[in-house]
């Protein structure tokens, strides 16, 4: 388990921050190893330090406890030697767990669900995403108070009051000493807020749609590099590209001229495994692009160990959104992190379908660019037209609903090459000479 740790000890500003022990159960031969290292991440992104891994091998948790009476007291016995101020499982607890664990081990216990939410907190930017992240955690801690309640209080006795870190902060931390009635309050004045936020999302869905461009949604594994990507496609860097987990969480939306044709891409939030059902119904909205989009790009870290295993949890997450069917591009990034070694093999076995690429250093853009530019495309209808200029309305809507490859006016007409949804053949008939 060195390996885990070693994630954590690489990032020396680190340090200082509270050590965590990481605990979970193995149920498969290397689950655990992917699985943990994967809580470390989240831990590291958290502001946490791994310092201990324990894993205990059954089939299901303890229900009290979560392990069992021996691991637990050598859990005790490790967080005191280790003197870390976190225990993270790997696993969503209950409260009967949280409570018991905390007068076990004394001091914060937290799981991988709260985890991922206190990872949200400071990442959301837009109006939407803070709400949606603050109503996933209070959807989170509602069923928790008490037990929450105590760790504060245990925490707070024991630093002589103050109160801090990780797993004590973001949306909604001011909640935590409330009654349920008030924390239901508070979640449907969010829910509130957040249908007249997607009322205002909505127009501006509408105006994308009026725009004819088709939509082309990057989507994959957290931390795969899809900021780096879509920065490296529309050639800018306005969008954060950071080696962390869940860097992106609110959509991005930029338009790019990619192959001579004009669409739009969007950067979405990075899926992960078993995502929490509050997150996934707090963030559909991030979501929803996906559905929207003409293609789909997906993106894998192909240096990553378990970059099959990954690639898995994300279909799975897009089998769930129902897309699954939509057209789709594998990315394989970061590919000169493995560029000669036996993992190269290994991915190009594994996955022939994949598209080689390094977004960083701009490796393997131009075939991506072209793939999505036909796929993004590949619905619309070519034609060749001839309008009246009493019917240049025709004209617009062939911008509206699709693009206009070339155009030149006639003395009697203009005459345009377009390609246009297969919806709006029906008008554009009369005006057709011959296909494009």
């Amino acid at each position: 388990m060195n390996e885990i740790i070693e994630v954590g000890l690489q990032r020396r500003a680190l340090l200082t921050a509270e050590k965590a022990i990481l605990v979970g159960i193995s149920r498969l031969r290397g689950e655990a190893l992917r699985s943990m290292r994967e809580l470390a991440q989240l831990a590291i992104s958290a502001g946490a330090v791994p310092v201990d891994v324990l894993i205990q091998r059954r089939k299901t948790p303890q229900q009290a406890t979560y392990l069992g009476k021996g691991k637990l007291e050598e859990l005790k016995a490790l967080r005191l030697s280790a003197d870390a101020e976190i225990v993270l499982f790997d696993a969503e607890l209950s409260p009967v767990q949280v409570s018991n664990l905390i007068d076990q081990l004394d001091c914060k216990v937290l799981d991988r669900t709260e985890r991922i939410l206190d990872i949200f907190a400071p990442h959301a930017t837009s109006r939407e995403g803070q709400l949606q992240g603050e109503l996933a955690q209070l959807s989170y801690m509602a069923p928790r108070l008490v037990g929450k309640g105590h760790m504060m209080d245990r925490i707070a006795g024991a630093d002589g009051g103050g109160v801090g870190g990780v797993g004590v902060r973001g949306p909604g931390e001011t909640k935590l000493e409330t009654d349920r009635r008030a924390l239901r309050r508070k979640m449907s004045h969010l829910k509130q807020k957040l249908q007249e936020v997607r009322g205002h999302r909505e127009v501006e869905k509408r105006a994308r749609d009026r725009s004819g461009l088709p939509l082309a949604a990057l989507v994959g594994y957290t931390n795969a590099g899809k900021s780096t990507l879509l920065n490296a496609l529309v050639g800018s860097d306005e969008v954060n590209a950071h080696d962390r987990l869940f860097e992106t969480l609110d959509t991005t939306i930029r338009k790019a001229d990619i192959e001579g044709a004009e669409l739009l891409i969007s950067d979405t939030v990075g899926f992960i495994h078993n995502l929490p059902e509050d997150l996934f119904a707090a963030f559909m909205a991030t979501f929803e692009q996906v559905q929207e989009a003409d293609v789909i790009v997906h993106v894998l870290d192909a240096s990553a160990l378990w970059a099959v295993t990954e690639r898995a949890a994300s279909e799975q997450l897009l089998d769930r959104l129902g897309v699954a069917d939509k057209p789709t591009i594998l990315v394989l990034n970061k590919w000169d992190k493995i560029a000669g070694t036996v993992q190269e093999k290994r991915i190009l076995t594994q996955m022939p379908d994949g598209l080689p690429v390094a977004a960083a250093k701009h490796v393997g853009l131009e075939n991506l660019a072209a793939q999505i530019a036909q796929a993004a495309y590949a619905r619309f209808v070519p034609l060749s037209l001839r309008i009246p200029y009493d019917r240049m309305a025709v004209v617009q809507a062939c911008r509206d609903r699709g693009r206009i490859i070339q155009i030149a006016y006639e003395p009697d007409y203009v005459a345009a090459d377009v390609e246009v949804e297969p919806e709006l053949l029906d008008t554009l008939k009369p005006f057709v000479i011959a296909p494009g």
